[in-house]
């Protein structure tokens, strides 16, 4: 019996490891840049070239000030003057580090009560906004946050000569005290996606 229970557990955690491996592998994958040719950065609001499309992407998130967490690694990015967004769109890769702005907002409302607002309280924002030209088709999209250890993959199809927003925002995690309501301080969840306000 024992020995079948042994092998049960075995055979469990051989599963559990060659997941993290797969996903392990993809990650890097996916931060790779194995195609250059896929999206050029542009500045301007000219309409896009034919055969192409415009696409704006925004991300955001807040973080604690520096040496917020217990036992904080040297390497974390948490209050740093840059963050890191890794974009990789059906194939091309990009680390665009964005500065932060350190943002105040008030912990409790007007009634002295807890506020509600996720980013309430003390911390660092950083907001990526980026405008890429590509061809119109379906693409694969990919968006990593390394400090954070979070990853998020989707597939868009964008119309010819059409202008786009692809925006993520974030969920946070909950915290417990005294009031269970998500919290910036306990790290990203995950992000909503959006394409031109639709929730996608």
């Amino acid at each position: 019996m024992r020995k079948v229970i042994a092998g049960v557990l075995i055979g469990v955690m051989s599963i559990v490891l060659i997941g993290c491996g797969v996903t392990a592998k993809t990650i890097k994958q996916k931060t790779q840049n194995t195609r250059p040719d896929v999206f050029t950065e542009i500045k301007n609001d000219d309409s896009p070239a034919q055969g192409f499309v415009t696409l704006a992407i925004k991300a955001n998130i807040k973080t604690p000030l520096e040496g917020y967490y217990l036992f904080e690694s040297k390497d974390s990015m948490c209050g740093k003057q840059c963050y890191p967004f890794i974009i990789n769109i059906s194939g091309q890769a990009e680390s665009w580090k964005v500065d932060g702005q350190k943002e105040i907002l008030p912990s409790y409302d007007k009634d002295g009560k807890t506020s509600h607002d996720p980013e309430a309280g003390k911390g660092i924002k950083y907001v990526l906004e980026k405008k890429i030209q590509l061809r119109a088709g379906t693409h694969k999209v990919f968006l990593r946050l390394p400090n954070e250890d979070y990853f998020k993959e989707l597939e868009v199809t964008l119309r010819e000569g059409k202008t786009y927003t692809l925006e993520f925002k974030p969920i946070y995690k909950y915290k417990t005290q005294p009031t269970r309501i998500p919290a910036f301080k306990k790290g990203i969840k995950e992000y909503e996606v959006y394409l031109n306000n639709m929730h996608i």
